[in-house]
């Protein structure tokens, strides 16, 4: 059972990488928001795992529904933890499902753990340590999904955006597996189009999914980037994609090389930091 709680009550703790807040979604009884510095991170019902509000986990769920046929079980690697909300969508759709996660901040753990309780019965392990780090040390062919939600606040931290990183995660894949990274970026998308182009610097097989007006660069959004080393399920992510309650698009093939236009692949000599989103994005604080 999660923990009882007043409808207003917010949880707020000192953990590694600052203050984390849980805080109540006033529509539903024992659903939380997790928010690092400001920042909303994830959003997890207990009644319902398989409820995805924030929509790049909607994505990612796409993705995760079309890794294996119908509800059989997957092994997945997941950079970066949150409040868990993808591995536990993936437990309860694919049970017996084998998933490791990957988080650097231990406190952050006690605090999920203590306050979003997990199923026992779910083949679920949760790994304290560098992204990269764990993922450098992991098995060959292990994985049928890697999926990198890595942030320090609201960016992607740099040596997680290299095509060395990428090469990593393509290492641990079996073959057929699929890769997926959510990021987020604006303006001028300079960011976006470099972390596509190094996607396909490791990957034959690449698209990407985002809302339009993030495609065009009118708002600051989150970009789900997904790879593979065989066809992917193109027709069947657009049609899923396309039916959200905030629709999205999918680039690929001829339309993803015109939205990269020509941005060179990123390594670990040139890597930066994703950009920092304006206030207000994502319910930043506007000062």
């Amino acid at each position: 059972m999660g923990r009882i709680r007043k409808a207003d009550e917010t949880i707020s703790r000192e953990v590694d990488s600052g203050i984390a807040e849980l805080v109540p979604d006033p529509d539903v009884p024992r659903a939380w928001m997790l928010r690092l510095n400001g920042t909303p991170q994830s959003h997890v019902d207990l009644d319902d795992p398989t409820h995805l509000e924030f929509e790049y986990l909607r994505r990612l769920g796409h993705v995760a529904d079309l890794v294996a046929p119908g509800s059989d079980p997957i092994r997945v690697l997941h950079l970066g933890g949150g409040a868990l909300t993808l591995p536990r969508y993936i437990a309860t759709t694919r049970p017996r499902s084998t998933q490791q996660v990957v988080e650097i901040d231990a406190a952050l753990i006690d605090l999920v753990r203590g306050v979003l309780p997990l199923d026992r019965n779910w083949r679920l392990r949760i790994r304290n340590g560098d992204a990269r780090a764990v993922l450098a040390k992991a098995p060959e062919d292990a994985f049928d999904l890697v999926v990198t939600d890595v942030f320090a606040g609201a960016r992607t931290p740099a040596h997680l955006t290299s095509v060395e990183f990428v090469a990593l995660a393509s290492h641990t894949l079996r073959p057929g597996g699929v890769y997926a990274a959510n990021i987020g970026d604006g303006g001028k998308l300079a960011f976006a189009k470099a972390q596509a182009a190094t996607v396909r610097a490791v990957f034959p097989h690449v698209c990407v999914l985002a809302e339009p007006g993030v495609f065009r660069g009118r708002r600051f959004g989150n970009f789900v980037i997904v790879a593979s080393h065989v066809e992917l399920p193109v027709a069947a992510l657009t049609r899923l994609t396309a039916g959200d309650p905030f629709p999205g698009r999918v680039e690929h093939d001829d339309s993803l090389i015109r939205f990269i236009g020509g941005a060179p692949a990123t390594t670990d000599e040139t890597a930066t930091q994703s950009p920092s989103p304006p206030k207000g994005t994502w319910g930043l604080p506007d000062e």
